[in-house]
């Protein structure tokens, strides 16, 4: 059995950023990830006059209620998703004028419902070239509070900015939302934000929020789900193979951990205790139909197998993955096909039929780390594949590449 240290959890550690850069006293996270997306949003909090210091093993952040210490500041958020939603969200509880913009790549993904309900809360926020988009300008001058409706059916982050700024208003915030995907998301989100001492009901589709305010505390990242999964996949694929995550047991905060429960019903062994999640192969991979709408960021993961299976492989419910870092489900029809597999694609769904890849061959990664790690567990039979991109992985893992060959050289 293999044993595979999980560097920290981009969802937890960028939601941790936010909750400590707004608490009242320092904040320390232990084993935060140290990413090209998370060290872009402490880059973001340190332009915004937050103090934050990095150590390797622990990020100490001085929190500050009444918002950026900067009057202005200029933020660049890199390719990060958790920076360009959060941190302007954040910075709009404070008084001043800051600028954001990101890459290429951000400024096609999609913010008009977040921005747009900022406005409804009386932000002055403005787009600078093409409404919805990045770069924008929020000229903060505080929150009230109030309510306001909200469509989250895109994207989790425009809900969990909102519920995070809640406890920062002076009068709380009341959120009804019409539509949520990946639900499990905005659940790490009420978790996180009840550990540093607010306090939310939930009555139906509606998020009730306290002004309580944050209060700092030491908080351990726990591994990232997501980023075990190629690994979980890994495992399951290759006969005689077993790994173990430790970190990601019962008491996980994230979703993504529901990765295993589909590889279970494929046929693998998966055994979940208190410490950590150990998946075993058992010769056999199973055809299956799954919705993935609460994980979808795993369903490259399985499209990357799912040619392996006994029969075919349909996933379904995940049109959210077409607006992220690219369209993945173009981008995984698009690569399976150029592997020789036959491959089905509709408006949210995609369907992978057996068969075996076949080398050499490029996959296009789009400049999405997802994509690479993916098919990187393609290539454990599947002899020549090579990456366009493959240094994305600095997104979320930079050392990827190599944990990954060290894992597949162990037997």
């Amino acid at each position: 059995m293999t044993v595979i240290d999980i560097p920290g959890s981009k969802s937890v550690t960028a939601r941790a950023l936010f909750l400590a850069a707004a608490a009242e006293g320092t904040t320390s996270l232990l084993r935060p990830l140290a990413s090209d997306d998370t060290e872009g949003f402490a880059e973001g909090l340190t332009a915004l006059g937050y103090a934050v210091r990095r150590e390797p093993d622990a990020w100490h952040i001085e929190g500050r209620p009444a918002g950026p210490g900067a009057d202005t500041a200029e933020v660049y958020c890199r390719d990060g998703a958790t920076t360009a939603r959060f941190l302007p969200t954040l910075a709009a509880a404070g008084h001043g004028t800051y600028r954001f913009d990101a890459s290429a790549q951000m400024r096609r993904r999609p913010l008009a419902p977040l921005t747009e309900a900022l406005r409804t809360l009386g932000v002055d926020l403005r787009h600078g070239e093409r409404e919805g988009h990045h770069p924008l300008a929020v000229h903060a001058h505080g929150v009230k509070g109030g309510a306001l409706t909200l469509d989250a059916g895109q994207s989790s982050q425009y809900l969990t900015a909102l519920l995070m700024l809640g406890p920062l208003t002076a009068e709380g915030l009341d959120i009804t939302v019409t539509d949520l995907v990946s639900e499990p998301y905005v659940e790490i989100t009420l978790a996180m934000m009840r550990s540093f001492g607010a306090e939310i009901r939930q009555e139906g589709r509606t998020y009730r929020v306290a002004p309580t305010g944050y209060r700092a505390r030491t908080y351990g990242i726990e591994p990232d789900a997501s980023t075990a999964s190629y690994f979980f996949a890994a495992a399951a694929l290759e006969p005689g193979r077993s790994v173990t995550v430790p970190g990601l047991g019962t008491g996980a905060l994230q979703g993504d951990l529901g990765f295993v429960d589909v590889l279970r019903r494929m046929g693998a062994d998966v055994e979940i205790t208190d410490t950590g999640t150990t998946v075993r192969s058992t010769g056999t991979l199973r055809g299956l139909t799954v919705n993935m709408r609460d994980i979808s960021d795993t369903m490259p993961t399985l499209a990357a197998i799912a040619p392996f299976a006994d029969g075919p492989v349909r996933i379904e419910d995940v049109a959210n993955t077409r607006v992220k870092e690219c369209d993945r489900l173009d981008a995984c029809a698009e690569n399976l096909r150029r592997l020789g597999i036959t491959v089905r694609t509709g408006p949210d769904w995609i369907e992978i039929h057996p068969g075996t890849p076949t080398g050499p061959a490029e996959i296009a990664t789009h400049g999405d780390h997802r994509i690479v790690m993916s098919f990187a567990v393609t290539g454990l039979r599947t002899p020549g594949i090579t990456f366009d991109d493959p240094g994305c992985v600095k997104k979320t893992f930079p050392d990827f590449h190599r944990v990954f060959d060290t894992f597949v050289r162990t037997p």
